[in-house]
Formats: C-alpha cells, structure tokens, sequence
C-alpha cells in the first residue's frame, strides 16, 4: 500500500509539471514578437542602425541588414578600432575580424584578415560559398580576392602616428572600458521574426602579431539560436573567449533567463572568474525571440542603440557592475 502511495504520488507530480511546463510554454508562444528591432554596440551604433532600419521596414531581412549596418562603420576612418583607419597591431598592421550568422544557425567568420575594407562582407561569402565557417590570414584574403574584394591600404595616416607615437614605450595596455569606438555588434529582427547578429573589429590596439579576439569565434563574440534569441559582445576579446559569452546568454535565455538576466549572469561570471579585481572590460547586448533586450558590461561606459516600432533610434547606458 505505502509503494501505492509513493507511486502515485510520483506520478501526480510528474504529471503536474508537465501540465505547468505546457502551460509556460503556450504563453510564452502567445507573446507578441516586437518586430522589426535592430540593437547595435556602442555610440556608433546608432548611424548603424539608421542604415539597417531603412532596410527592415523596406521588408529585407535582418541578414541583409545586420551585414549593411556595420559596413558603415568598417568604412568609417574615425572608428578607430574598426576596419579602415583601425589600429594596428604592434608591428604595424591592420588586422581584422568578424562574423556573421542567422536565423537557421548558418555562420562565417574571417580572422587575421588583411587589406580588406568590410571583412563582414567577407565572412558572409564564407558562409554562403564555402562549405566551412572559418578562413583566417593569407588564406581569408586570397579568398576575398577571388570574390571580387578590393585590396587597400586600411592604415591610415592618423592611426600611423598614433602607432608610431605608442612605439616609443611600446607598453601594451588596450584600453577598452571608457572608449565609445570598439567593436560594433549588431542584433537585429526582420518582418519574419527572423534574428541575425554580425560582428566586427580591428581588435586589440597593438596586440601581438597573429592576435585573434572574440569577435570571429562563433559563441564567443557572437551566437544566434532563432528559436530563442542572439547574443554579441564587445570588450576584452580573451575574457569572451573563456568563458563562451554569446552562447551562454543565449543558454541562459533557453532555461528561463530575460536578455538583461542572461547579460547579467555572463558579466558576473567574469567577475569571478577574475577574482573580482582587476577586471577587464566585457559588454553584452542580447534579444530573444520576442524582441525583449538587454545589454550589460562589467564597468561603466559601455552604450548601445536601439530602434523598434516603439523606440526611435536611441542611444542607452548599459548596466554595469564594477565602478572602477
């Protein structure tokens, strides 16, 4: 009899979170997806946006767009720390990476890219015309060459005197934490409800030679699951790569968390990885499905951009953690 009752009782609850589960998951699937939405990295995310904007209200999709919304700033001599006029690496080179991905999970990336303007654009032919995720160096600059890409010279006067003025101490300090001009990611949702994310960076200002970041590395820089939202970052690129940034927001949206909990939970997991001091900069921004955001960075400083139906394209303070 007391094996009757255990069983039963066993089942009962089972059977009742089955019932609350289908239940949580028939409203979240009534929701209303806020369409369409771009969210962007920093300042410069708001000239992205306008051009990405344009291009979702046009109807086209959120791949088209998260691709032509960086391009502007990859071609922007200003921001330094992206494509064109971006700072060199310490022996004087202009380096690049990026990645793209969309709804369906297809992604491309290029790395250590040279002489190349729009390495988004890059790593979108990868995607498409090549059976693989990633090229890197000589390799994604033949490549690029064969598709058509101009080659340039992307060190411009400006950043060679800023390089030559850091070669007289050649002390790698990167600062990353109270600049508006770092990597641009860029989040966006079209007409369909379909997410795409890209991602694009000179990197590091004078790393080492051969330096790669977060930004060309799916999961770390950047992670879309169209079933549950995307994830890109910005920051120290090392600290994404650790701990897998992108792809454990997007984990934690897919186990209940909102976007600003999900960036939440990621900063907070730097900061102990880190031991609390000491902590390089790390920003996130993340959408679900929905068109729910957030955006969250380990020191203040960081800033993004959004543009929905609702919000005309508007610059925000993220949440931070750490106040020095």
């Amino acid at each position: 009899m007391e094996q009757s009752r255990k069983e039963f009782f066993k089942k009962s609850v089972l059977g009742l979170g089955v019932i609350t589960a289908a239940c949580e998951s028939a409203a979240k699937g009534s929701q209303q997806i806020q369409k369409p939405l771009v969210i962007s990295t920093w300042d410069h995310g708001k000239l992205a946006n306008e051009v990405s904007w344009k291009m979702l209200k046009e109807g086209k999709s959120s791949l088209d767009a998260v691709e032509a919304g960086v391009m502007i700033v990859e071609s922007d001599p200003e921001a330094r720390t992206v494509g064109l006029g971006g700072y060199p690496d310490r022996d004087g080179f202009v380096t690049l990476d990026a990645s793209i991905m969309d709804h369906d999970s297809r992604c491309g990336s290029v790395a250590f890219l040279q002489h190349i303007e729009n390495p988004i654009a890059v790593a979108r032919k990868v995607m498409e015309e090549t059976p693989h995720v990633m090229l890197v160096g000589e390799g994604a600059l033949q490549f690029a060459l064969e598709q058509g890409f101009e080659k340039i010279n992307l060190l411009t006067e400006k950043s060679k005197k800023d390089w030559e003025k850091w070669l007289e101490k050649s002390k790698y300090e990167p600062v990353i934490n109270i600049e508006n001009h770092d990597t641009i990611g860029m989040l966006a949702i079209d007409n369909d409800g379909r997410i795409s994310g890209s991602c694009t960076t000179s990197g590091a200002s004078y790393k080492m030679h051969g330096r790669v970041g977060d930004s060309p590395i799916i999961g770390a820089g950047l992670f879309i699951d169209g079933e549950i939202g995307g994830a890109v970052a910005t920051g120290l690129g090392e600290e994404m790569i650790r701990t897998a940034s992108a792809a454990m927001i997007v984990e934690q949206m897919r186990h209940g968390a909102d976007p600003q909990e999900a960036c939440d939970e990621i900063v907070d997991r730097i900061i102990r990885k880190n031991g609390g001091k000491d902590v390089p900069q790390a920003a996130f921004i993340a959408v679900d499905k929905y068109g729910n955001y957030g955006g969250g960075s380990v020191h203040k400083g960081f800033t993004y951009a959004i543009c929905t139906n609702e919000i005309e394209n508007t610059i925000k303070k993220a949440k931070f953690k750490l106040t020095s």
